[in-house]
C-alpha cells in the first residue's frame, strides 16, 4: 500500500509530459497567416505598438517555434496579440485546441496584496491566504513576468484579469516563473500571521463558478468572504440590475453589472421605475454602482443617461455618484464617458479598465491549421475629443479595498459616496489650483498642491502631467509664471526626469542657457537611456552649437 501512495505522490510532482499536436510548419504557417491578416485587415490597431515592433515579435516567435511545445507557442501568440493593448483584442484561451491546466484557485489583488479569494473545497486551508511567491518567485516578480501575456488595456485591466493567467501552469512555465511544466505548483502563503507553503494540484476540469468575475460559493467551491452578510454590490447577482432605498441616508443605490436588458425587466422600464421613485420620495443622493460592469450593448445606455439628466433633483454635484473600478469595461466605459460629458456625476472608487476612447467589437479570426481563435477589434469608439483621451477614467474620489475589508463585508467605496461632503473635497483640482495662481497666491498654491499630491483621495489624478501641461500653456505668454509652475513640479516630483527636462526648456526659452544646461544635464543623468534622456542629450548638443 505504501508503494502505491509513494508512486501517486511521485506522479504529482513530475513534469507534465506534453506532446505536440501540431507540426512546426503548421504553427509557422499560422503565424504568417496572422501577420498578413493584421497588416491587410487590421492595420489601424497599430496605435500603441508599431508595425515594426509587431513584425519583430513575429520573427522572434517564428525562429523559436521549432524548439517549442504547443502550449509555449500558444502563449507566444498571446504575447504578440497583447502588444496591441486593447482588452477586446485577445487570444481565445478557452476555445484553444491546445489543452492546458488550471489551479483550483481564484486570485484577487487587494490594496494589501494578492489573496486567494476562492478555492475548491479540497484546499480550504489556503482560503483567504496572501500569495507571497509562486515556486519561490516573489509575487511582484511573477506579476511582472505574466504581464506580457495579458491583453492589458491599462494597469487596471491587468489587476482585474491577471489572476486568470496566474493559475495556468502552462503560462507560468512559458513565462519563466516555473523551471518546468508540472501539474503541482508550490505556493508560498501567509495567513493568520504565519508563512507556509502549499502544493496545489492543477487539472483540466472546469473551474470555479463565477458571476461577474466573482466566485459563487457552493457545494464544491468556497469563498473567503463571510457569507452571513452580503454587501450591496454583491447582492442579487443573478439579476443584471437592482435598486434599493437606503432610508437612513435618503439614498437610492443601484447596482448594474451589464449593459443588457434583464429578462425580467428591460432597462427603460427599470430606470423609469427608479426615477419615479426618486421624484416621489425623500431622496438626497443617487449612487450608480458599475464597478462589476464589463459592458454589453452601449446603445442601451440612453435611458440611463437621459433619465439622470432629467432628474434635476439628483443631477447635482454632491448628489449623484458613480462607483467605477477595474472591471468597468467596454460598453460601460461608454456609459461612464456619457455620464462624465452630460451629468454632474462624481466618480468614486478605482479607475476603469478601458481607455476613454478605444477599439472594441472584435471579430473571430481562426488560424487555418491549428484552428486557434484570435479576436481582433475593428470598431473605434470615441465619446470624447482625442485630446481628452486617456488610459482610463479616473475617480474624483479614489478609494480602494483591502482583503480584510472584503472578507468582513465592509465596502469603503460605497461608504465614501454615502459620507461624501463637498466641504473638504475638490472635484476639479486643476481649476482650484489655477484659481490660486490667477489670484497671485504662490505660497498658498504651493501648499495646496503639496497637500493634494499627498492626499490618497486624489491618488489617480495626474498632477505631474497637468502641471507640466500648464507650464507649457504659459510659456511664451507668461514666462515668469511658466518657470514658477515648472519649478513647483520639480519640487513636488523631484524624481521625474521629465519635470527637470521641462524646467530646462523653460529656462532655454527665457535665454538662460546656464540654467538650461544644468537641468538638461540633470534630466540626462536621471534617464540616460529613455526618451527624456535622449531629448536632453539632443538639446545639450544644440545649446553648445549655438
Amino acid at each position: 500500500m505504501k508503494t502505491v501512495i509513494y508512486l501517486i505522490a511521485f506522479m504529482l510532482f513530475i513534469p507534465i509530459m506534453a506532446q505536440n499536436k501540431f507540426s512546426t510548419q503548421e504553427w509557422q504557417d499560422d503565424l504568417r497567416f496572422f501577420q498578413k491578416t493584421v497588416h491587410a485587415d487590421y492595420p489601424f490597431l497599430f496605435k500603441k505598438t508599431t508595425a515594426d515592433e509587431f513584425d519583430k515579435a513575429v520573427e522572434k516567435l517564428n525562429i523559436e517555434i521549432p524548439k517549442m511545445q504547443d502550449y509555449e507557442v500558444m502563449v507566444g501568440f498571446a504575447r504578440i496579440v497583447a502588444l496591441f493593448k486593447y482588452g477586446h483584442t485577445r487570444l481565445g484561451f478557452r476555445e484553444s485546441p491546445v489543452p492546458y491546466h488550471k489551479l483550483p484557485l481564484v486570485l484577487y489583488e487587494y490594496s494589501d496584496g494578492v489573496h486567494i479569494q476562492g478555492t475548491h473545497k479540497d484546499y480550504e486551508a489556503v482560503l483567504g491566504a496572501k500569495l507571497i511567491a509562486i515556486e519561490g518567485v516573489p509575487i511582484e516578480k511573477a506579476l511582472k513576468a505574466i504581464y506580457p501575456v495579458v491583453p492589458s488595456e491599462n494597469d487596471q485591466f491587468f489587476k482585474a484579469y491577471a489572476g486568470l493567467y496566474m493559475v495556468i501552469p502552462e503560462v507560468l512555465h512559458a513565462q519563466g516563473i516555473t523551471s518546468e511544466l508540472k501539474t503541482t505548483i508550490q505556493l508560498t502563503l501567509e495567513k493568520n500571521g504565519k508563512t507556509f507553503q502549499a502544493d496545489i494540484n492543477a487539472s483540466k476540469e472546469e473551474q470555479a463558478p463565477m458571476r461577474y468575475n466573482m466566485i459563487k460559493p457552493g457545494e464544491d467551491w468556497l469563498e473567503a468572504r463571510d457569507q452571513n452578510k452580503t454587501p450591496l454590490y454583491l447582492k442579487n447577482l443573478d439579476d443584471i440590475y437592482y435598486y434599493e432605498y437606503l432610508q437612513e441616508e435618503k439614498t437610492v443605490y443601484i447596482r448594474q453589472s451589464q449593459i443588457q436588458d434583464d429578462p425580467k425587466e428591460d432597462i427603460p422600464t427599470f430606470y423609469k421605475k427608479v426615477f419615479d421613485f426618486v421624484e416621489n420620495n425623500e431622496v438626497d443622493k443617487l449612487i450608480l454602482d458599475v464597478r462589476l460592469n464589463g459592458g454589453g450593448n452601449n446603445y442601451k445606455n440612453k435611458p440611463v443617461v437621459t433619465g439622470i439628466i432629467e432628474a434635476e433633483k439628483i443631477n447635482k454635484p454632491g448628489k449623484l455618484f458613480v462607483i467605477i473600478g477595474r472591471r468597468t469595461f467596454s460598453a460601460c466605459q461608454n456609459l461612464v464617458n456619457e455620464l462624465d460629458n452630460y451629468t454632474n456625476a462624481t466618480f468614486v472608487g478605482e479607475p476603469t479598465s478601458e481607455n476613454i476612447n478605444f477599439y472594441g467589437d472584435n471579430r473571430r479570426v481562426e488560424l487555418p491549421n491549428t484552428k486557434m481563435p484570435l479576436y481582433l477589434s475593428f470598431a473605434w469608439w470615441q465619446d470624447k475629443p482625442q485630446w481628452e483621451n486617456g488610459p482610463w477614467t479616473a475617480p474624483h474620489l479614489a478609494v480602494d479595498i483591502s482583503f480584510e475589508e472584503y472578507k468582513s463585508n465592509k465596502d469603503p467605496v460605497l461608504q465614501a459616496a454615502l459620507s461624501f461632503s463637498d466641504n473638504d473635497f475638490i472635484l476639479d483640482p486643476m481649476a482650484h489650483l489655477t484659481k490660486l495662481f490667477m489670484a497671485n497666491k504662490p505660497e498658498e498654491l504651493m501648499s495646496e498642491a503639496k497637500r493634494m499630491v499627498l492626499d490618497p483621495k486624489y491618488s489617480f489624478f495626474d498632477f505631474e502631467s497637468e502641471f507640466n501641461k500648464a507650464g507649457y500653456n504659459l510659456l511664451g505668454n507668461n514666462n515668469e509664471g511658466a518657470l514658477f509652475v515648472f519649478e513647483m513640479n520639480t519640487n513636488l516630483f523631484p524624481d521625474s526626469a521629465n519635470a527637470w527636462d521641462s524646467l530646462a526648456e523653460g529656462y532655454l526659452k527665457t535665454n538662460n542657457k546656464e540654467k538650461a544646461i544644468e537641468y538638461y544635464t540633470k534630466a540626462l543623468k536621471m534617464d540616460p537611456n529613455g526618451k527624456t534622456g535622449e531629448n536632453a542629450k539632443t538639446m545639450l548638443k544644440k545649446i553648445k552649437s549655438l
